[in-house]
């Protein structure tokens, strides 16, 4: 409402007056308040004193436009990200979506817009820049408990100020305001409009104006804009206006369709929209994909309900993220915009024009009810962008980027977060400045940085094996590599935690256990989130503090202390090399992470481990079921789906006190390996007394990937303590010296034919660990050997491949296949089994898009059994054989001499 001096208009007594409420009345407003008693008074009469000849439009430019065809539109996250370089010098811009997208609203359904209320909150906009300082708190606030929900705009409090709290609380907001509907809501909008302008209103209009078709005038958006920042810049009236904002839409509704993913056979376009806010955070390329938690604000969309004048004022997202915004009807909205390079700038500027208010309340950005005028902002140099969002049309703001704007009448928008990859720098700049500001999270950044890169790795893993996940590409993939930039995020933040950690080398490391993440940890000091690493003291182990804060977590003594982590370092740097493309630090995480798993058809099976053993702990059953159509576990929700089971391995690791012997150790640690579907350790073999070695690791081929750290090492990766695994089998290998054993006397399968020939090309050198051999061959590092076969190419031609054995680190011998005229096509797996199936597959692959074609002359499907990897390899070729075995006199290839058939005498 305004209170001004009277005007002619009022002096008469002509007019309309406002709609009353249901309900509660409003409190009365302006300088002439109705004497009757709050509860039946109708709100005053009151008429708006525009003055056009003073107005204050800024002079900006605006920002771009832009609009997606209908193929771009298809992908709502894959289109911002390609905007981004040009929005970035803005941090804002307008998205107009094609001429067929036009969304229904329920919003508009007559028992919603007539019955369901909304509450809304007062504003004086003439006091959103030039005010008096509130008085200082006298007691300092004391921090909640954090909620996962984004923080209410606006200084906003759900319920009034009492009384008795008012000395605690004096500082400037935005109180509650009464109760509308919609229907009630836009009269009260549109009477305030028609009286401050001088417009006529619907009752007003002559039935010859309405004969004539003639246009009633209304104010320009300009000229809104330009009477607003009159009223917050130069303000000789009191100006209050109503705003429902920050409306929850999983409890008032959402102007969107909502389709769940049962309705999907329903074809309904705009409930399963990619542009649905409600939708945007399950699209596949965002980071926000990957939050448990229907946090409101972030992930939950918040409805906005505005009238002409009513204000967001400046302020960044929450995290730095992304926003976008969705106007679904009414009129125009005017927003302001700021890169985000230039936001430190614009935080300065605030501080010079206004710093009586700053003075008296420090943390004044973050409340969200402060404007100045963009005029101020260009004048200091500070880049300004306008836009004007109309119905039907979005709003993109950028990492970073400070915006802020005003209504122009009765209107219904909607907004959430967005969060591309591109996005995680940002969020680290964020969670690291909160924790200076000692500011609470709405999500935890290391959590969702995890996932994501957990998610990348195993696409890594699909496409180092060339197993089809069903879509068309690893939308991670090109986000990984040295320079990717989810490599880069990820390196960046393991640097900080390496040397926060160095900071703290003295305090001894415990593995999180199974109820560490129970709830939220946060730390005590600064607040920050401590999903990564925290530290703890036995005085107080229900106390957390980040890395940063260690010292002053407790006045105990530092050797009392302990650093609690969900990975150790060689981990972390295990994840970045694997990031970067380093075969055996993928293969290395893939022993860890159960949710890689990626066969041939050749190597489906069906295994119950859990009957076969008595090892303490649960063995997970091995039901992988992936064949040449794809693999079902790339689909799965990246993050920990087996969260629980990694922290069991984790507590089982870190018993203390007399029970923690070696040997109770050992057993825990290898009963750990085999929770891994596709890692089997040699002592897991040993130790399942009722499964032949020598069958089962025939049938499972390349699914026997070993530890091959040498027996000194003490390495803990992955929650897997491999000393004592190397130890116990290099134990049972010698305790089976002397006498074979049944499996080990029988003959090993051949093949009954050779079919194909092997030309060696280099012999390699004998390394003895783990994998290097298995009971059918030694695998010499540097062996190279040359095959013909059906071209992955061109099936209806035949190529040389070269196969190749490699040295990869810890994780023992890689195998490689690559077309010789082209070394760039090659597959790459830890057997030369899976190897081989994996040119297989690529031929067939090809041989059916050849036949789909129509070509002529193109093979029949190659069998399963059609290549054998070690055939392929040379490893079956007796003068290969030969040049090999010369390689090891010594017999040091244990796995490999202990399973060599041995006539009878």
């Amino acid at each position: 409402m305004v209170s001004s001096s009277a005007s002619p208009r009022e002096e008469e007594g002509g007019g309309p007056r406002l709609p009353s409420l249901r309900g509660k009345k409003r409190r009365m407003r302006g300088r002439t308040a109705s004497p009757e008693p709050a509860s039946t008074a109708a709100p005053p009469q009151t008429y708006g004193k525009w003055h056009p000849d003073e107005s204050n439009r800024p002079e900006i430019d605006d920002a771009p436009v832009f609009t997606p065809t209908e193929e771009e539109f298809k992908d709502a996250i894959g289109y911002i990200t390609s905007i981004r370089p040009q929005v970035e010098k803005y941090g804002i811009c307008r998205i107009v979506p094609p001429s067929s997208w036009r969304p229904p609203c329920p919003l508009k359904e007559k028992s919603f817009w007539k019955c369901t209320e909304f509450n809304t909150r007062v504003q004086q906009v003439d006091k959103l820049q030039n005010r008096e300082p509130p008085k200082k708190e006298t007691q300092p606030r004391v921090q909640k408990k954090r909620k996962r929900r984004k923080k209410l705009r606006f200084g906003m409090s759900q319920k009034r100020r009492s009384a008795d709290s008012a000395d605690q609380d004096e500082k400037f907001g935005f109180q509650s305001g009464s109760d509308f509907t919609l229907e009630e809501f836009q009269k009260y909008a549109d009477m305030f409009k028609e009286q401050y302008f001088g417009m006529k209103g619907s009752d007003e209009i002559s039935l010859f104006e309405i004969k004539q078709h003639k246009e009633m005038w209304r104010p320009s958006v300009e000229e809104i804009e330009g009477e607003y920042w009159r009223i917050v810049v130069c303000p000789d009236d009191e100006v209050e206006v109503d705003y429902g904002a920050d409306l929850d839409t999983a409890i008032f509704s959402s102007g969107f369709s909502k389709s769940s993913l049962s309705d999907a056979n329903k074809q309904d376009p705009y409930g399963l929209s990619c542009w649905n806010l409600n939708n945007l955070r399950r699209q596949p390329r965002s980071v926000l994909s990957f939050e448990t938690e229907d946090i409101s604000g972030v992930v939950v969309p918040w409805l906005y309900v505005g009238m002409c004048f009513s204000s967001f004022c400046w302020h960044v997202e929450d995290h730095f993220l992304y926003s976008l915004n969705y106007m679904h009807f009414g009129e125009q909205k005017v927003w302001y915009g700021v890169p985000g390079e230039n936001a430190v700038k614009l935080e300065d500027a605030m501080r010079r024009n206004l710093p009586r208010l700053f003075e008296e309340q420090p943390d004044l950005l973050h409340e969200l009810v402060t404007q100045l005028s963009p005029s101020v902002l260009k004048s200091e140099g500070i880049p300004v962008y306008r836009v004007v969002q109309n119905p039907g049309e979005f709003v993109l703001t950028l990492p970073r980027a400070y915006h802020s704007g005003f209504n122009c009448g009765f209107n219904c928008a909607e907004a959430v977060n967005v969060a591309p990859v591109d996005w995680l720098p940002h969020g680290q700049c964020a969670v690291e400045l909160y924790r200076d500001q000692r500011r609470k999270t709405s999500i935890s950044h290391d959590k969702l940085l995890l996932k994501t890169v957990q998610t990348a790795l195993r696409q890594v893993w699909a496409n180092l094996h060339n197993c089809k996940s069903g879509q068309k590409e690893y939308i991670w993939l090109d986000t990984c590599g040295k320079n990717g930039m989810l490599t880069s995020a990820f390196k960046t933040r393991i640097k900080m935690e390496g040397a926060a950690r160095e900071a703290n080398a003295l305090l001894q490391c415990k593995k999180m256990d199974q109820d560490y993440d129970s709830t939220d940890r946060e730390c005590f000091s600064c607040f920050y989130d401590l999903h990564l690493s925290a530290v703890s003291c036995q005085c107080s182990p229900n106390r957390f503090a980040c890395l940063n804060h260690a010292n002053l977590l407790c006045s105990c003594e530092m050797d009392r202390k302990f650093v609690l982590h969900r990975y150790s370092m060689e981990e972390l740097n295990a994840l970045v090399a694997a990031l970067e493309g380093d075969p055996a630090a993928v293969y290395q995480w893939k022993e860890y992470d159960v949710g890689l798993v990626c066969l041939s058809a050749s190597t489906q099976q069906k295994m119950d481990l859990s009957k076969s053993t008595n090892l303490s702990g649960s063995i997970i059953d091995v039901n992988t079921d992936c064949g040449f159509d794809g693999c079902k576990d790339l689909d799965k929700s990246a993050g920990y789906p087996q969260e629980k089971e990694v922290q069991n391995r984790c507590v089982n690791l870190n018993i203390e006190g007399p029970s923690s012997s070696p040997r109770i150790k050992e057993e825990l640690v290898c009963s750990s390996s085999t929770s891994n579907t596709t890692g089997f350790s040699s002592s897991t073999f040993s130790a399942l007394g009722k499964i032949d070695k020598d069958k089962m690791a025939m049938e499972l081929g390349s699914l026997q990937t070993r530890s091959t750290l040498p027996s000194k090492t003490t390495k803990e990766l992955f929650g897997i303590e491999t000393e004592y695994c190397v130890a116990k089998a290099s134990r049972a290998q010698v305790s089976q010296l002397g006498k074979p054993s049944s499996s080990q006397s029988n003959e090993v399968s051949w093949p009954a034919k050779l079919r194909h020939q092997v030309e060696q090309l280099d012999q390699g050198t004998v390394i003895v660990g783990k994998n290097w051999c298995s009971h059918q061959a030694i695998f010499p590092k540097g062996f190279r050997s040359r095959v013909t076969f059906h071209s992955v190419l061109d099936p209806t031609r035949i190529c040389c491949y070269i196969s190749e054995v490699i040295d990869a680190g810890l994780l023992g011998p890689l195998f490689r296949v690559a077309v010789e005229e082209f070394p760039e096509v090659s597959f790459t797996h830890t057997s030369p089994m899976q190897c081989w199936d994996s040119v297989r597959d690529r031929v067939n692959e090809e041989i059916k898009k050849q036949c789909r074609a129509g070509k002529s002359g193109v093979p029949a499907l190659l069998s399963n059994d059609s290549v054998n990897g070690l055939e392929m390899f040379g490893f079956f070729s007796p003068p290969i054989i030969e040049v090999i075995e010369a390689l090891d006199p010594d017999h040091k290839c244990l796995d490999y001499w202990l399973s060599k058939h041995t006539p009878p005498l």
